[in-house]
Formats: C-alpha cells, structure tokens, sequence
C-alpha cells in the first residue's frame, strides 16, 4: 500500500466536473482506490481547491465530498515546513503552496499526482 499526493489541481478536477482535468483525476483516484492507496492531500492543496467553494458558501459540501472519496488532509508541521522553505529557497519559481505540496509527499514518502507539469518536475528533483 502507498501513498498518493495530490495537488490542488486534481482535487479541483475531482470537485468540479466541468474542470478540464475532472474524468482524468476520477479516473486516477478510482486507481488509486482499487490498488489500496492511500490519498493525501496537503494542507496547502486542500486550501486553494476549497477557494471556489468558499466564495458560494460550499465548502461544507466539498469536504464531505472530498472525505466520501477517501483522501484525508495533511496538517503542515514544522518538518514539512522547514523541507517546503527549503525548497522554496533553492527554486524561484517555485511558489511556497506548491512547495509544500512537494515537501508533503517527500516527507510521506508518497508518489505526487499533479496535472502541473512543472510541479512534477520540481518534486523529481527535490534531492535534499
């Protein structure tokens, strides 16, 4: 059993069907699902997919969707937050929330799903 990572952009996907990326993050999580894994989504994630739901006043609504699909929430501590600074630190162009989004799934020890393409590639070259 692993770990599963996503970011903000396949819990959008996954909340909103009229995203581009919905079917592709269903698709991923039921996946994820049948193999056993575990889905987590950082707290940096979490936060910017409940943006759009904030503003209609739904975020209830999409935490209960999101808790019906399995994926708990990863708190930020001072771990994670040190790595993501880290981070941070050593790539410009990465911003803090997506920082933490990797320095999550380093210090889990999990895979990343993100249909950020740039993300990705930060996550893979993170080599503390």
């Amino acid at each position: 059993m692993g770990t599963l990572i996503l970011d903000c952009s396949v819990l959008i996907g996954l909340l909103d069907d009229a995203d581009d990326h919905h079917q592709r993050a269903v698709d991923d999580v039921e996946a994820a699902d049948e193999a056993s894994t575990n889905l987590v989504a950082p707290a940096s994630a979490y936060s910017e997919a409940m943006v759009a739901f904030a503003r209609v006043g739904r975020i209830r609504d999409a935490r209960e969707a999101v808790a019906a699909m399995g994926i708990s929430e990863s708190p930020l501590d001072a771990r994670t937050a040190e790595r993501a600074a880290e981070l941070r630190a050593r790539h410009d162009r990465l911003r803090l929330p997506d920082a933490i989004v990797v320095a999550t799934a380093h210090e889990l020890g999990g895979r990343l799903l993100s249909y950020d393409d740039r993300l990705t590639r930060y996550a893979s070259v993170d080599d503390r």
